[in-house]
Formats: C-alpha cells, structure tokens, sequence
C-alpha cells in the first residue's frame, strides 16, 4: 500500500479500487506546506506504479477544510534553489497519475487548495463548501495550473474576475459555472464520492488512462504527447510482430523480413 510508512502530514487508506488520501492538517486550514507538499507528491506516485487502485480520492480532514493553500516558507531560498512552495509538484503528480483523481471537497477550497481541485479530474462538494482564489490579497499568486486549467473550466472573463476579484462561491454557484461536478449534502459526501470513484473504477482502466492522457497533452507539450505515445501506444508496440523481427534481426545481423509489418 501507498502507506508503508507512517505520514506526518497526510493519511492514506484503500477502499477495494479506490484510494483515499486525506490531507490531514485541520488545525491549520489542512494547509500545504514542503513536508506536506513532499508527502503527497511521493503518496500519489506511489499509487502511480501500482495495480491495485483505479480512482484517487483526495480530501481533506475535518468537516470545515479541504484547503485554504500553503505556507510560503519552510523552503531554503537561495538563487539557485528558488524558496517557492513546491505545490507544483503535487499538481504534476496528479497529471502522471494514470488514474483518475477526484476532489471531494468537504469544506473551504481557497488559494491552494482551490488551484488543487481544480486540477483534479473531477470535483464533488458538500452543500455547504466555499470555493475562493485569494492570491493577489495575500500577496500570492498560481500563474500556471491555476489560471489555465481554471480557464478550460469557466472560460477567460469569468477566471480573470475569480482572480481579480477573490470572491466567495458557494457549491452551488461552483456547480452553475462549470467548476465542479456535483454538489451533495454534506451528511452524504463521502458515500456519494465514494459511489461515483466506485462506478469510475468499473470503466475499464486502460481506455481512462488513455482518455485522461489525451486531455492533458493539451497543457502538457511534448511531455503531454509523450504520456499518450510513450506510456500508452508504445508497451502495444513492444509486443508486436513488427518489433519483435526488427529488434530480432538487428541482433543477428541480417536483414529483416518486411512482411511481418503492417498487418
């Protein structure tokens, strides 16, 4: 399991298919900081290189957060090492995680933890969770996943006046523009995460890595396409009768038989 060893800042448990990961800091907003940031990205790529799991669920502890961001210190600063928050690494993580992540927001999803869910493949609120970007009124800001991703969700105008403006969204407002997926009452938010993670690891999970690679090569670039070509189409490739002839006839030095290809 992805927890075989004791975390300080995050819990992780198995539900058959489904695994859960809580961010497990409620007496501070379950904020990020670089222990928590670490632990998580090493928590998800875990799961990344085992079979057993086919959706993560991320949530947090409490019934009042799921995040409201991260500390901005705690890192070494030098101009070598830059001292930002590594939340990037998370975010990265749950793009290379081939399964997909859902967001089970049980609570106030702000700065950080607003850009988290958003990156997530899915989002399920609690009636009464708050969604907020507050970064440029605390001196922050996420000029990468947060805005881009944040535009594919509720166009341009509406991501700039999210940013601009950090006003506060009620679940069903979240749901009415395109930003999350559903919204249950709260007594029923994990029963309802866990039926639609359940239903999605029914699907089969090859076609879902397939299809959740396809959507992130669009931000990805090259690393993007190569998640699609490299982690999906060439292992296929690797077993053909095409590869194993010319990785064959290289080996013995003589020139390979052309009608094993393309059949």
């Amino acid at each position: 399991m992805a927890d075989a060893h004791q975390y300080e800042t995050i819990l992780y448990r198995e539900e058959g298919p489904v695994g859960i990961l809580t961010l497990n800091r409620p007496h501070d907003g379950n904020k990020f900081n670089r222990v928590a940031c670490q632990e998580v990205r090493d928590c998800i790529e875990s799961i990344r290189r085992e079979t057993r799991t086919r959706v993560l669920v991320i949530t947090g502890a409490g019934d009042k957060f799921f995040c409201i961001g991260g500390h901005h210190d705690g890192d070494e600063s030098s101009r070598l090492y830059p001292g930002a928050p590594s939340t990037l690494e998370i975010y990265e993580a749950i793009e290379r995680l081939q399964k997909p992540v859902i967001a089970s927001v049980n609570g106030f999803a702000v700065g950080g933890g607003h850009v988290l869910h958003v990156v997530c493949d899915l989002t399920i609120a609690k009636e009464s969770a708050i969604f907020r970007q507050v970064g440029p009124m605390v001196g922050s800001f996420d000029a990468g996943y947060g805005t881009w991703y944040l535009e594919d969700l509720v166009g341009k105008k509406k991501a700039k006046e999210i940013w601009f403006m950090n006003e506060k969204l009620t679940a069903r407002e979240a749901l009415g523009l395109g930003l999350i997926n559903r919204v249950v009452p709260d007594a029923d938010l994990e029963r309802e995460t866990m039926a639609m993670a359940l239903k999605i690891a029914e699907r089969g999970s090859y076609a879902l890595a397939a299809l959740k690679g396809a959507f992130n090569a669009r931000h990805g670039g090259v690393g993007g396409l190569a998640r699609v070509t490299h982690d999906l189409m060439l292992p296929h490739y690797y077993a053909s009768e095409e590869a194993h002839e010319l990785h064959d006839a290289f080996a013995n030095k003589r020139a390979p038989d052309t009608t094993k290809f393309g059949r």
